[in-house]
């Protein structure tokens, strides 16, 4: 049963015609991952299905209540706690619902609406709590006008979840959250009983959380059934034979010109059907300008030599705790070192300490002389939105120099995928993405020796990550990166800085090292917590008489005790490894529950069992 339907839709702006007929059915239940370049028409799309923007033709039809995350959320109400009340809505409406069937005696109904109430929960409160929390999203008692753009993000965000619609449309979600909260988004969109359509850059959580990906290509839509690794293959498939066919075409086209060229009768009667037949043919060849987007970033520096070194470097603001401590660092020409860690835990203030644009408060900072730092800032900076795409890469100039050769501005654009139809169109009307994607253009020409990247992969298309990792995996330049993009972190990072948030700073050598600690720790955490509650209990009287000696049977359990405890403390860490793994969500999506519930359960059994072993043990 389809929940939402779109039927030829058609949307331009002035001359620029982004979807020229796109159909798209969602059936009940449904993940679509929505895929395609920067400024294609993703995000219009998602405007047009959830009701937000008005397609200029066709029709969109739903079933059920939608609820849209665009990438700059409005929030109505002074206070999050408003935006959050309004969210929920419908579970007031539900109740109320619930109790006027029961006044009317309407008992088939009641029925009905308390089983969803049963599954949905009688009470809202403590889901609000949990979805903030798990979000780090602002306080319920902040005021709106207050919010920076990424706390803004996540309230938006932890309203379209708590609303529970029949249809969800998430326009880059995970935006602004941290690798943990990322994760847990994850499991929380593959577990959704609803339909769900999807625009990310995040590939783990496309591959974990789609069941089917459409591309919007070229303004239409194309549908490829499976996760994202089964759409890759499948495009690949698709291009081969389109361009099999446009070679028999041209082949065919080629005999045709030839004929018409030397045929004298073609040029006296000009054989009009036939002449008109070729130009059709000429006009139906399938466009397949894939683009090759060719980031070359090159700088020549001495291998072997340092580009940065701090030495116990510290940095907080007033009279609180340190944002980090006792930091050293030391880059250098090939080293790609990726910055992790909660937000506002001091990543984005590193880099300005790295920088010379923060001064540290303890601690020395050592630059190379002729450091040529590149820098691309969460803020997109250093584009003049009056400027046309044309001035902007060139700051005016008709002509480049990248590497060792001079280039022309039009074609430099070309590299960078920018149709010419683009050159004369303003800054203020790019997308977020072509907006990135002509900063790191810029970036190119600056011949910088150390690239600074403040998440460098929000708003880029697949298409365009993919380059630019290629890119920097090429690079002979340092690399600094503050990412939560997975896929990223893990393709292009040599090693990663950990800033847990209490002012430490751990070095890792990969992500799979730093989630294997991060398990660990949580496990203690709560072994920790299990033991304080256990001492917390009143102690039972001790009896006077003298305790009774162990049994046979009571030796044996003290002997095998242990064994059981590592036995089920080893199921602990395999259950965390396989809830880490993001293939999980996708490969056995139906054992997710089953996990979770195994891994509750596994602390207190853990806690008997030791609390078994002591009370032998002061027997033995």
């Amino acid at each position: 049963m389809a929940v939402l339907l779109a039927e030829d839709v058609h949307k331009a702006f002035g001359q620029r015609h982004i979807l020229t007929g796109v159909d798209v059915r969602v059936d009940e239940g449904e993940h679509i991952g929505l895929v395609g370049i920067n400024g294609g028409g993703k995000s219009t799309l998602l405007r047009i299905l959830g009701g937000a923007e008005t397609a200029d033709h066709g029709r969109v039809a739903h079933e059920g209540r939608v609820a849209l995350l665009s990438q700059d959320p409005v929030l109505a109400g002074p206070r999050v706690d408003d935006v959050l009340r309004d969210a929920i809505a419908w579970h007031g409406e539900l109740k109320a619902a619930y109790e006027a069937a029961l006044q009317s005696d309407d008992l088939q109904q009641a029925e009905v609406l308390q089983t969803r109430l049963d599954l949905e929960g009688w009470e809202m409160d403590h889901r609000v709590d949990a979805v903030i929390q798990r979000l780090d999203a602002p306080g319920r008692d902040r005021e709106v006008h207050e919010l920076s753009g990424g706390e803004r993000r996540r309230v938006a965000l932890a309203a379209v979840l708590l609303q529970r619609p029949d249809v969800l449309l998430l326009d880059e979600p995970t935006n602004h959250l941290d690798a943990t909260t990322t994760e847990w988004l994850e499991s929380w969109i593959t577990g959704y009983r609803g339909a769900v359509v999807l625009v990310t850059h995040d590939r783990y959580l496309l591959e974990a959380a789609a069941d089917r990906i459409v591309e919007i290509d070229r303004g239409e839509a194309v549908s490829y059934a499976g996760s994202y690794g089964d759409y890759l293959v499948a495009r690949a498939e698709r291009t081969a034979r389109m361009q099999q066919q446009r070679e028999r075409q041209l082949s065919f086209i080629a005999r045709e010109a030839a004929w018409a060229a030397r045929s004298p009768s073609a040029r006296s009667t000009k054989q009009k059907a036939r002449l008109q037949r070729l130009d059709a043919l000429r006009e139906s060849l399938p466009q397949l300008q894939e683009r090759r987007l060719q980031l070359l970033f090159e700088t020549g520096v001495p291998k072997g030599s340092t580009l940065v070194e701090l030495h116990g470097v510290a940095k907080g603001f007033g009279d609180g705790a340190p944002l980090f401590r006792d930091v050293d660092l030391t880059v250098r020409p090939g080293d790609r070192i990726g910055i992790v860690g909660a937000n506002g835990a001091g990543k984005s203030t590193l880099l300005r300490v790295i920088l010379g644009q923060l001064a540290p408060d303890v601690g020395e900072v050592l630059r190379r002389p002729r450091l040529m730092p590149g820098v691309l800032d969460q803020q997109r900076t250093g584009l003049n939105d009056d400027d046309t795409v044309l001035w902007a890469a060139g700051d005016g100039r008709t002509h480049l120099t990248v590497g060792d050769h001079e280039i022309h501005v039009a074609g430099f654009l070309e590299r960078f995928a920018f149709r010419r139809e683009m050159f004369e169109q303003k800054v203020a009307g790019l997308s977020g993405g072509e907006r990135a994607r002509l900063l790191l253009a810029k970036l190119m020409l600056t011949g910088a020796n150390l690239l600074v990247l403040d998440e460098p992969t929000n708003d880029l298309d697949l298409l365009t990550l993919r380059t630019l990792e290629e890119a920097l995996l090429g690079y002979d330049g340092g690399v600094l990166v503050v990412t939560h993009d997975r896929a990223f972190m893990d393709r292009v990072c040599t090693q990663l800085i950990h800033l847990p948030g209490d002012g430490s700073v751990v070095t890792y050598a990969d992500r799979a090292q730093l989630m294997t600690a991060q398990s660990v720790q949580r496990r203690q955490q709560r072994e920790a917590a299990t033991t304080a509650a256990r001492r917390a209990e009143p102690t039972p009287a001790k009896a006077t008489a003298a305790p009774k000696r162990l049994s046979y049977k009571e030796k044996q359990e003290l002997e095998e005790l242990p064994a059981k405890i590592e036995a089920l403390e080893e199921e602990q860490a395999r259950i965390e490894g396989v809830l880490g793994d993001p293939a999980t969500y996708r490969d056995r999506a139906d054992e997710v529950a089953s996990l979770n519930e195994q891994l509750e359960k596994l602390p207190a059994e853990i806690e008997a069992l030791y609390g078994r072993w002591e009370a032998l043990s002061e027997r033995a």
